[in-house]
């Protein structure tokens, strides 16, 4: 089994990097392979909503976004990082999730559906809730179970050794790897098991509340 953290922080050894990786080697003392993307500082364009991805099957923008979802399917657990500048996730990973999300879930097979997925984020004090409720929401939107810890998904800090300081929210993160490893193992018991996924019985409907 196989967990893909993605690091939406500019810099790739700071604050985020620090609490993924806790989680990553909480993951990994329980059998979980880990793999960390590191969305870099380059631009990252936003969704323009073209549709284009609809005959595609990929955004026409090739960056971040196509090398991730072209990975997706191989993994098995998601854990998407980002830093809180203003009470949310920081612009780069907010254009990053809108165009990974929309261009992969409008296709077949779908790469995210009933595969566990939690949000980290870091903050040096406050709008890390905020945060957390904005990146939840793609789960939900794509049938994802959202894995808790104990606390809120968070830690604090202005650097990366004042992370390291921050004892509840590394224990934390701790606690979170090792949910998603007991939550990826009693998925693999039930497939063994026999338990099939939820069929997608329903064609999917969407109302419009002005016509």
């Amino acid at each position: 089994m196989k967990v893909l953290l993605v690091n939406g922080s500019p810099h790739p050894h700071g604050c985020t990097d620090v609490a993924l990786s806790e989680v990553a080697m909480q993951l990994g003392k329980h059998g979980i392979e880990t793999e960390m993307l590191w969305l870099g500082n380059e631009a990252i364009h936003g969704c323009i909503a073209c549709g284009k991805c609809r005959k595609a099957g990929k955004c026409i923008f090739d960056d971040k976004v196509n090398e991730f979802t072209a990975l997706a399917g191989e993994y098995d657990g998601f854990i998407f990082g980002s830093p809180v500048y203003y009470a949310g996730m920081n612009g780069a990973m907010m254009a990053f999730m809108d165009r990974a999300f929309f261009s992969a879930t409008i296709r077949e097979p779908h790469p995210y559906r009933f595969k566990p997925a939690a949000a980290v984020v870091s903050a040096r004090r406050a709008g890390t809730t905020s945060a957390l409720d904005q990146i939840n929401k793609y789960f939900l939107h794509g049938q994802m179970p959202v894995i808790s810890s104990r606390y809120w998904n968070m830690v604090h800090g202005n650097t990366p050794e004042e992370v390291m300081q921050d004892a509840e929210g590394l224990q934390i993160m701790r606690v979170l790897g090792r949910n998603i490893a007991w939550f990826l193992k009693l998925k693999e018991a039930g497939e063994k098991a026999g338990v099939p996924l939820p069929k997608q019985e329903e064609v999917r409907i969407a109302t419009n509340y002005i016509r």
